[in-house]
């Protein structure tokens, strides 16, 4: 017993060993993700983009209004204001799934960014600069340098 039992402890010392071995060769980077997503100027684009769409769909909407209230007749107003809502719904929603679409497009930009630059310098994992306490080299300047 005392054999096995001793045999279990030199593996597990032996086995930490090779682990601890194995986690230090890693080469980490830290990306402050936050300061790389601020600088990128597709986003700014994006952002600008968007705010025009909503002011322009605003704009439909005070036109759409005062046509609604032109309407002499309730039953033509009720009619007028269906379709204005229908319409008001499709343009929203396709403003929305627009943005998100464009929004993933550049996420995925800026991991492929994020990555290019640590594989480039020869690191092993990245970690975002918000979860780490302690140690990993920070490329975020790198990054900001050449995201778009």
């Amino acid at each position: 017993m005392k054999k096995i039992l001793s045999a279990l402890i030199v593996a597990s010392i032996f086995g930490f060993g090779i682990f601890s071995c194995a986690f230090a060769e890693n080469k980490i980077a830290v990306v402050d993700v936050s300061a790389v997503v601020a600088k990128s100027a597709q986003l700014q684009a994006l952002k600008k983009e968007q705010q025009n769409k909503i002011q322009d769909l605003e704009k439909w909407l005070k036109v759409a209004q005062a046509d609604v209230e032109k309407q002499k007749s309730q039953e033509s107003r009720e009619k007028l204001l269906k379709k204005y809502n229908a319409e008001f719904a499709k343009k929203k929603a396709d403003m929305t799934k627009n943005y998100q679409t464009k929004l993933q497009t550049i996420e995925k930009n800026i991991s492929d960014t994020i990555a290019a630059q640590a594989k480039a310098k020869g690191y092993d994992m990245v970690i975002s600069k918000g979860v780490v306490i302690y140690g990993g080299d920070d490329i975020t300047e790198d990054v900001k340098k050449v995201v778009k």
